[in-house]
Formats: structure tokens, sequence, C-alpha cells
């Protein structure tokens, strides 16, 4: 089979496509033939080393399908099943994938591949921050950064389904009338504005209830200055390098805030938990509560050409590899 692969950590230049033997499901395993695979920033982090793997290693987390082959001891699904997965040990960036029965998915009638690799991991993300991480309620206001990527898009429109008022930052005017076209209340251009002013005047100067941050560095201190009294900051994400340490006092001087670094990992650690995480993505994409934008897809042999948009942050909506 054919595969992205990577010997060293670097820029995307590092990635090479490979044939490789096509592996075999063990006990407990699943092996899908994949339509559609996830391109996530987190496959960045892995490639760069901020998130390190052992070398020489696959890429990707992400991909959908159709089994067909399944090892010992296997009752979850059956060879011809439509499945996807999020998550576990990189690889997705193949023609096949084996990864373990109780970690994967069934797709609904409904949902086509190339939706569910673009949808997964990222609805499952945005299902987490606002359902369970911060269970945000109808009034409070939110600030989602990065609103017109991936996982923000689906945080905007899921936020605002749920009755919040949002708050987006984007980095240009066409971004700005995507998300405001998904449901935004308010628009911030981060490049010409400054945020925490701009989410003062739009809050009558009280903050937001929650911000979600994906970027890092660059928006700390503007997410920090954005939050109302016991506020949560939800750092998710580095586009832009690590953010730096909280200081514990200075929560407490800005306002008795929260800070929290959750990894999706922790929220669907169970086969129970990943089913009602999926079915909340599935059930709300299939309702077209959450509009699946696939801004961008690349044939499996220019995986680098999609990080190099992913990290020059010229992608919209999500990214996915198609191996055919």
């Amino acid at each position: 089979m054919r595969a992205v692969r990577f010997d060293r950590t670097g820029g995307p230049e590092v990635l090479y496509l490979a044939d490789l033997p096509t592996p075999e499901p063990g006990p407990g395993q699943i092996r899908i033939r994949q339509d559609a695979i996830g391109v996530n920033f987190i496959d960045t982090y892995h490639r760069t080393g901020l998130y390190p793997l052992t070398l020489p290693s696959g890429l990707g987390q992400e991909g959908a399908g159709v089994v067909n082959a399944i090892g010992e001891g296997v009752d979850r699904f059956k060879v011809g099943d439509r499945a996807a997965y999020a998550m576990g040990a990189a690889g997705a960036y193949a023609e096949f994938k084996v990864v373990s029965a109780g970690r994967a998915v069934h797709v609904p009638d409904g949902v086509d591949a190339r939706t569910a690799a673009a949808v997964l991991l990222k609805g499952m993300t945005a299902q987490a921050l606002l359902r369970r991480v911060y269970p945000v309620q109808a009034g409070q206001s939110v600030l989602i950064h990065a609103a017109a990527g991936g996982v923000g898009q689906l945080l905007v429109q899921w936020a605002k389904a749920l009755g919040c008022v949002v708050i987006a930052t984007v980095g240009d005017e066409a971004k700005a009338a995507k998300v405001a076209s998904l449901g935004a209340d308010h628009v911030i251009l981060y490049r010409s504005q400054e945020v925490a002013t701009e989410v003062r005047r739009i809050t009558g100067g009280d903050g937001v209830s929650v911000a979600y941050d994906s970027v890092g560095k660059d928006t700390f201190e503007g997410t920090l200055a954005s939050l109302a009294r016991r506020g949560m900051f939800v750092s998710f994400g580095n586009a832009s390098g690590p953010p730096p340490p909280v200081e514990a006092r200075r929560l407490s001087t800005s306002g008795s805030l929260f800070f929290t670094r959750p990894g999706l990992a922790d929220y669907v650690g169970t086969t129970a938990e990943l089913d009602a995480s999926a079915g909340a993505v599935f059930e709300q994409a299939v309702s077209g509560r959450l509009k699946i934008e696939i801004g961008q897809t690349f044939p499996l042999c220019d995986a680098a050409r999609a990080h190099e948009a992913l990290e020059a942050r010229r992608t919209v909506g999500s990214t996915i590899l198609l191996p055919g």
C-alpha cells in the first residue's frame, strides 16, 4: 500500500510517499480501506516534533472508509461496514489503516466518507469543548479564535445553535464573511483590531463567559483580557506556538478566572464515550445543524502541500487527503 512517512522532524518537506506491506488486523482489530483521510493541526505538531513520535513514523489520526478485514474476536464490525476513526496511533495517511474495533465508529446513512473524515475529530473536539469542558448556556457570550478553521466553524455553528452570543476572530474579510454566514454575531479581524478591546465593547464591558483558543502564543494575552469574572480560558491548540505559562495568582487578580488545557482523549476514553460523542456529531451533521465545509482536498501524494497550506492559514474549513 502507499503511505506517507517521515524519518526526521521538520517542515512539510520531510514527508514522503512510501510503498509498505498492507497491514493485517490482529485480535480485536479491523482493517479499513480508506476513502478519505482527515488532516488536522495536531498532525503538524507530530511532524515538527512538538508532540514527539518514535521515528520513522506514519502520520495522521483520522480516516473513513469500508471495513475489508477483521481480526479474531471482533463482533462490533463486519466486512463491508462503513467505519471511521479519529484517534490512536499515527498512520492515517495511507491507503489502509488497522485500528482497534473499540476505537472505531460506525458511519451512519446520510454521512459520506469524505464528510466523516472531515468532521469526526474536529466535531468530537467541538462537542467536548462546548458540552463537557465548559457546558455553555443560552445567552452566554463566547469567544472563538480561528473561527474560519475546521474546528472553529463547528464551534461557531454549534454554539449558536445552543443560543450563545458568538464572537469570532478571523484574519481577513473573506473569512469574516464566512463565519458570519455560519451564525457568528460579531466578527473581529485580529490583524487590524485589538481583540480584548472589541470584546469589551461588544459585551458592554463584561467580557465573555468562555474563550476557546486554538492559536496559542499570539492570542494568549488578548484572550485572558477578554474574560468576564469567573470566566474560563480553554486553550486547545498551538497554531502560533505554545502559550506561555500561567501564573496562578494572575488568574485570581484578573477576576478569579479558570484556565484549562483539555485533551480529547480524556473525553472519549471508553468505547461508550466515543460512541456517544461521535453519535452527537453525526446527528448534528445529518440534521443539517452543522454544515461541514471541506475547503480543500489533496491527493495522498501531496500531503506536504496540504501541511503547507494549513500552517500558512490558507485553508478554510476542513482539509482531507484522497488515497485514490
